[in-house]
């Protein structure tokens, strides 16, 4: 967490959570959600802005956690800014060596894989569970021939979250 973002904690420890506002795409793409967009529904069916300024985007990265209850969050300043997730928390891009990049730039080695009913890849890793990049699945696909990395488990992806403990929309927990 950047140093500027703990002082301001300490300043201003009581700043109300803000949700729905900020979203992660399959792709790792964030994407601002302003109300109009939010009145559309839910991330998956109105995504709003792509944010596409590079140092807006290093600093949510460097800023990007998560809670007691799997909700991940980007803590702007003294305020949490809870994120809606498409997928997953981790978007992976795969090095052919084997090595894993998330979205946010932090690299880890995948350490279980699982493979869903449409497809998609998914590593598990020290930092949690993420989607395989669309991009990388080729060289995700050779790692996996070479035995470099596990053979994939089948899933239903609509198992991962409670398996893997992240929230996908910490926005529809919010008691109305």
């Amino acid at each position: 967490m950047d140093e500027l973002v703990k002082r301001a904690l300490a300043k201003w420890p009581n700043v109300p959570a803000c949700h729905g506002w900020l979203g992660l795409d399959t792709r790792g793409r964030w994407f601002l959600r302003d109300a109009a967009t939010q009145a559309q529904g839910s991330f998956v069916q109105a995504r709003g802005d792509r944010l596409r300024h590079p140092g807006l985007i290093d600093f949510i990265g460097r800023n990007y956690l998560s809670d007691a209850a799997g909700q991940w969050y980007f803590q702007n300043g003294p305020q949490r800014v809870y994120v809606e997730l498409e997928a997953t928390p981790w978007v992976w891009r795969v090095d052919p060596d084997g090595e894993i990049s998330s979205h946010t730039q932090c690299r880890t080695r995948a350490r279980l894989t699982l493979c869903d009913e449409l497809g998609r890849l998914y590593a598990d890793s020290a930092l949690g569970l993420g989607l395989v990049h669309s991009l990388d699945v080729v060289i995700a696909a050779d790692l996996l021939d070479r035995g470099i990395w596990p053979q994939p488990e089948h899933v239903r992806a609509e198992d991962l979250a409670r398996r893997f403990g992240f929230v996908l929309s910490p926005q529809a927990a919010v008691p109305r």
